[in-house]
């Protein structure tokens, strides 16, 4: 049985009100493709191909996205008056499955978990946010979870800061000045977790939030293992931080993205299955 990665993206992403006026987050592009497909393609080269998508904001841009993703992503030929559509280059994503599931458009990020229960079918998931690309080693994610055997872990990045960093001297005067600082002992949560189905448990309302009313609980009861990532990591909160990624796309820099392997490849299913799903758990 294969582990799904829920992806968190129906967040209304009011920081990014430039481009999600008309779209939700994980629609908008980097390099000619919506961060989501970024996202999942990190998870696909490591082998794991099963996603569910908790939909909210503008969740008809991403149902129409993948329906139509075939067409959208290859050379066709369709025959007008018949059923008849010639695809002359399948793209490379064949064997991804994506369910849709529609979690509310006010609903908090553990509520939308909660409404998406009943999609997992064993007693683990990963899940993510809509909204942010890293490097992270997938399988090692995994081990280090099942290793010390806590319901739930984070994956932690280093902070860095979106404003210069000024180190002052005893006189009131600046000593350095330092623009993004990395702060070397300050780790963040960047999103790629793992938890346990079990954790589910502890969620009773659509207004419950992941990080202040589940992961803290989790913490404070010793729950909660870490998984550090000291590779690249980047969130897309700022129209700047769209414009770095696509610039990095076009760069020919893209570290997020991994290249499969012939072992990961062959983890992937033998067919391509969308399932829409409507209403709530």
């Amino acid at each position: 049985m294969t582990i799904p990665t829920v992806i968190l993206a129906g967040g209304l992403g009011t920081r990014l009100r430039e481009e999600t006026e008309f779209r939700p987050k994980p629609m908008v592009e980097i390099g000619g493709k919506p961060i989501i497909w970024h996202i999942m393609s990190t998870y696909a080269a490591h082998g794991y191909t099963d996603f569910i998508v908790c939909l909210g904001y503008k969740g008809d841009s991403l149902r129409d996205y993948f329906l139509n993703y075939r067409v959208r992503s290859s050379d066709f030929t369709v025959t007008l008056g018949t059923n008849h559509l010639q695809v002359h280059n399948e793209h490379s994503e064949h064997g991804w499955r994506v369910t849709m599931a529609e979690t509310g458009l006010k609903t908090n990020t553990a509520g939308r978990l909660r409404r998406i229960a009943r999609y997992i079918e064993g007693d683990l998931f990963m899940v993510t946010y809509g909204d942010g690309v890293a490097s992270v080693d997938v399988p090692a994610l995994l081990a280090c979870h099942r290793r010390h055997g806590r319901l739930a872990t984070v994956t932690a990045v280093r902070h860095v800061s979106r404003f210069g960093e000024l180190r002052l001297s005893s006189s009131g005067m600046v000593s350095s000045f330092e623009e993004k600082a990395e702060s070397p002992d300050v780790w963040v949560n960047g999103g790629f977790m793992v938890l346990n189905k079990s954790v589910l448990d502890m969620v009773t309302s659509d207004e419950e939030n992941l990080e202040t009313d589940v992961l803290k609980k989790l913490a404070e009861a010793g729950e909660l293992g870490v998984f550090h990532h000291s590779g690249f990591w980047q969130c897309m909160d700022t129209l700047r931080e769209v414009e770095l990624l696509n610039r990095l796309w076009d760069a020919g820099v893209a570290p997020w993205l991994v290249k499969p392997t012939p072992q990961t490849a062959g983890l992937a299913r033998p067919s391509e299955e969308l399932i829409v799903a409507g209403g709530v758990a």
